[in-house]
């Protein structure tokens, strides 16, 4: 229940019910020290776009979207400071704004800076880091109500950004920016699986960020989102696929034109590099995701080993996403120190079925050493989830550091990490 006696409410897809006793939203920096030093169990809860109970907690769910900060761009205009609890999309059209841009942004504009960075959520692009590989700074309240400034110069500090709520409530972040672009953004259709296969590299290297959405069952993939800056301009093929005609379906059957214009006209990049328009409700809505990180040198390799398993996929599947993400050396994202392919599944609201298919899913990208995105369904033991990542025992004597209380820990984290 929330302080004012109603439920905490449900994740924006509606597949967790948060069990937590209250949802709070201070007004101030200092109303929220002196909840979190008060508090017995606490967790931050962003804008509901993790499908799993990653944010839960049997305490205190806190929601830091009240607290009033500037978009704060640094004299030198290569870096600004922003608000953990504002969305993607307002920060992009006050950079804009101001001549300035993130590299990158995630299919979603809606999601907040501060959920977005802890988890590792990603854009696309051979070249293009996770979001949380722009963060250089970061304000948060720690477990006794200290407001804590930490950057790159701090020790530990590429284990503290992509820190799973373990740490503390972030308020603020420090984010790398560089001049405003213009992107434009085709679709093309009709590649065969198998040239998506023995062209994958050149494929998702063809231009600044590529998504190739399929189902598993089929002969062709369905479509491929090529999202380019004027110096890698694409043509009116793509690797022997047609351009698609204007009235395409989208990556997800759909009634609401929600999605970034698709007919090749430049516009800002915070109106293209997204698949979704900020002033939308996103994507399909009544869906559950899974998403599984693979070495780009063994990307072709998993997705053959997924084919066999097509038609049960396919049974339960909105869509399958390709996307690529840049090495980056924070120790607990999914892209840490190896070029990676993000296999994503947006599944029909289905729980019983995608829970019974993904033991079989993760048996088959076993051999290719898949890591699972932290807010994503995923069913792979805690044992198997800590092998991948060479820090984890570094992370965790971070977060005994941190919270030696434990205040920050849910039943996710002792699940999935054994933390």
């Amino acid at each position: 229940m929330t302080s004012d006696g109603t439920p905490a409410g449900v994740s924006w897809a509606g597949t967790h019910v948060y069990g937590a006793q209250a949802l709070r939203e201070p007004g101030t920096v200092e109303a929220l020290q002196e909840l979190v030093a008060g508090a017995s169990r606490v967790r931050a809860l962003g804008t509901r776009h993790s499908f799993n109970d990653l944010a839960d907690t049997p305490g205190v769910l806190v929601n830091v979207a009240k607290l009033a900060a500037p978009v704060d761009i640094a004299a030198d205009g290569r870096s600004a400071w922003v608000p953990g609890g504002i969305p993607y999309g307002l920060v992009a059209q006050q950079l804009h704004a101001a001549g300035l841009a993130l590299r990158n942004l995630g299919s979603l504009p809606h999601i907040s800076v501060a959920g977005a960075t802890a988890v590792g959520t990603h854009g696309s692009g051979d070249r293009n880091l996770n979001l949380s590989g722009s963060v250089r700074g970061m304000e948060l309240v720690t477990a006794d109500g200290s407001l804590v400034h930490v950057d790159r110069d701090t020790a530990d500090f590429a284990g503290m950004v992509v820190h799973l709520g373990a740490l503390g409530i972030v308020t603020r972040l420090e984010l790398d920016v560089v001049p405003t672009f213009e992107v434009r953004q085709d679709v093309f259709v009709g590649l065969p699986w198998s040239e998506l296969l023995a062209n994958l590299d050149a494929v998702m290297a063809g231009a600044y960020s590529v998504s190739v959405f399929l189902h598993w069952h089929t002969d062709t993939v369905r479509e491929i989102w090529v999202k380019s800056r004027i110096e890698d301009a694409v043509g009116e093929t793509y690797f022997g696929a047609a351009r698609a005609l204007p009235s395409h379906a989208g990556p997800i059957e759909q009634v609401a034109d929600n999605t970034t214009a698709t007919d090749g006209s430049y516009g800002p990049w915070h109106e293209r590099l997204p698949h979704f328009r900020f002033d939308a409700v996103p994507s399909h809505g009544d869906e559950i995701q899974s998403e599984y990180f693979v070495a780009r040198e063994h990307a072709a390799a998993a997705l053959s080993a997924l084919r066999p398993l097509g038609a049960r996929i396919d049974e339960i599947l909105l869509t399958t996403e390709l996307r690529t993400i840049a090495a980056d050396e924070l120790w607990m994202s999914p892209a840490y120190r190896r070029e990676s392919m993000a296999i994503h599944f947006t599944w029909k609201n289905l729980p019983d079925e995608v829970s019974a298919l993904l033991p079989d899913i993760e048996a088959a990208l076993a051999p290719f050493d898949a890591r699972p995105h932290w807010g994503k369904w995923f069913r792979m033991p805690a044992a198997d989830v800590r092998a991948q990542y060479d820090r984890v025992d570094d992370f965790a004597a971070l977060a005994d550091q941190w919270d030696p209380e434990a205040k920050f820990r849910n039943d996710y984290l002792s699940r999935t990490l054994g933390l």
